[in-house]
């Protein structure tokens, strides 16, 4: 079959469908487009699709941690006593999860049913409405507060939960080989920074209003106190949509991922056009023949050796043991660390009163102690475990640091469990500090990027989805279920007398996390399509059979005529 070429190209920036339009068999011409982007040195347009993907990652983490500074201010504003009941702030903080787990698996399915592009964006449209929603929204004599938060928390969360797959898969088929462990990494970074820059703008708004709340005593917070906390935590939920929109447009604007384009699509034409436009540096889809792309099309139909993804292929595929026991290592992984992520995170107040910033003399203390000792505790852990995970994922590999975090993280609440009565506060800050550290230099960071390389394109976003979900379903459990066991038999002196079991509960799950770490395979410098053929079997590695097949087999008898 002749291919439609097309203009373009320079030294500098090589056109790819140029330099393959004499490959007449669509499955060669797939593996020379893709094995360009897999080879091309570390540039720009890599550095571009870390900053929009981690833009929003940014945006998630601000707005799911800044609920943990907000709910404080809200008791000031809307009960009588100035702190909110037990009850009210659990239930805020589920629905955000809740309502990420619906967008993960809805999202993640999605985007490999319709593609990548077509769904990236969308997410940062529900986030961004929804947390301007939030800011704006107050209560009524038939609505409460919490029931109006709880509702626009959900919308959110279903936005940020369709960040996870698309984020983590979109930079894993742009990736260059080298350093796809690193892009990824870096992406899910942003999350400690979106930490930080909840509390940096927490800081700023309790110094802003400090004339006003300064003086005041917490159940005593008369109207004008009241007014200037209203306007700090609408302030705090509303900053979370600026990032979000200075994303948008670039997230909407972006290529569809060639390999999407190439093994689900089909597209010969346009996943090659879409590889030299990304490679170049240019921005948005490649132009192509569309005479030619139909042609090219109606040929990789019957000739790619890429299965076609539908739900019988989906189960299928993830019965066979060998498969599926992928899929329980990510998911399984994933649950098990955020039962002790977010467990750990809803006792972050024993650990500020550890270190000196829970006292409550006033409403101005006790905004600023807030925000000043949740500022120390992403500095001092946080921020550095992930950025270690960045330096060393591409060179270490994966499964060793989810590996070695989760035994670390085993040991640490060991420690802490068995140890908690007797240890200094200082002991206690430390042990927490690393438990942060062995949280990001570990199996928070894993747990996103692997599930993002090791499945198959046509089914990669339902999977990472899948996994992710499995994640936010352990959040869940660590808030509804093991967080109230802290408070067990609490007394006016204790009010966490079980807190030391908790711990132990957490290690527990630590001590699982190794296992099912064991079911993942390692992806460090390998293809996305390496690993599909060496896990499934699929791609390249069948074409590499068949032409094995083909030069072992004798050789055909061709006939002669008889003279």
């Amino acid at each position: 079959m002749a291919t439609h070429k097309t203009s373009g190209g320079n030294a500098a920036f090589k056109n790819y469908n140029n330099q393959f339009a004499h490959v007449s068999d669509p499955n060669e011409r797939r593996r020379l487009a893709l094995a360009e982007i897999d080879k091309a040195p570390f540039g720009w347009y890599h550095v571009r699709v870390v900053v929009v993907a981690g833009i929003g990652f940014f945006t998630d983490a601000y707005d799911l941690f800044a609920i943990n500074l907000v709910t404080s201010m809200l008791g000031l504003v809307f009960w009588q006593t100035g702190l909110i009941p037990e009850h009210s702030d659990t239930a805020i903080k589920v629905s955000t999860s809740g309502g990420t787990v619906i967008g993960q698996l809805v999202f993640g399915w999605l985007a490999d049913i319709v593609g990548r592009k077509k769904m990236y964006g969308l997410e940062l449209m529900i986030i961004i409405v929804a947390t301007v929603a939030q800011a704006l929204t107050s209560e009524s004599p038939s609505t409460h507060i919490v029931g109006l938060l709880i509702f626009w928390r959900v919308i959110m969360g279903i936005g940020i939960g369709g960040d996870y797959p698309l984020s983590s898969i979109i930079t894993s088929e742009f990736a260059t080989t080298k350093w796809r462990g690193a892009m990824m990494g870096a992406v899910f970074a942003m999350q400690g920074i979106g930490q930080f820059a909840a509390a940096i703008v927490a800081l700023i708004v309790a110094v802003a209003f400090k004339k006003h709340t300064q003086g005041k005593a917490i159940d005593h917070c008369d109207l004008a106190c009241k007014a200037a906390v209203d306007r700090m935590w609408r302030i705090i939920i509303g900053f979370g949509a600026i990032p979000a929109c200075v994303a948008l447009y670039y997230r909407l604007t972006i290529p569809e991922t060639p390999r999407y384009t190439f093994d689900v699509q089909r597209d010969v034409e346009k996943a090659a056009a879409d590889a030299e436009q990304f490679t170049s540096g240019a921005r948005g889809n490649a132009n192509v023949d569309e005479i030619a792309r139909i042609t090219a099309q109606a040929q990789a139909q019957e000739e790619l050796v890429i299965p076609k993804a539908s739900w019988a292929n989906f189960i299928a595929h993830y019965s066979q043991w060998r498969y599926g026991k992928i899929l329980l290592g990510t998911a399984g992984s994933w649950f098990l660390l955020d039962v002790a992520f977010y467990g750990l995170g809803l006792n972050n107040t024993v650990i500020l009163s550890a270190i000196g910033y829970s006292s409550k003399k006033d409403v101005y203390e006790m905004l600023y102690n807030n925000a000043v000792g949740n500022l120390i505790l992403v500095c001092a852990g946080a921020i550095p475990g992930y950025w270690f995970t960045v330096f060393t994922v591409d060179t270490v590999g994966r499964k060793p640091i989810q590996l070695m975090g989760f035994s670390f993280l085993t040991i640490l609440f060991l420690a802490i469990g068995f140890g908690f009565h007797k240890l200094t506060s200082h002991q206690l800050l430390g042990l927490y500090v690393l438990c942060q550290f062995f949280f990001n230099f570990g199996p928070n960071a894993t747990t996103f990027i692997v599930p993002g390389e090791c499945f198959p394109t046509r089914y990669r976003s339902t999977s990472h989805g899948i996994s992710a979900a499995s994640g936010k379903v352990g959040a869940i459990v660590a808030q509804v279920l093991i967080g109230p066991l802290r408070t067990r038999g609490k007394t006016k002196t204790n009010p966490s007398p079980w807190l030391n079991h908790v711990m132990q509960i957490f290690a527990v799950f630590m001590f699982a996390g190794i296992f099912t770490s064991l079911l993942i395979p390692e992806t460090k410098r390998k293809t996305l399509e390496e690993l599909c053929g060496e896990l499934y079997g699929e791609g390249i590695a069948n074409e590499e059979r068949a032409v094995a097949a083909a030069t072992t087999s004798p050789p055909a008898e061709v006939p002669t005529d008889e003279k």
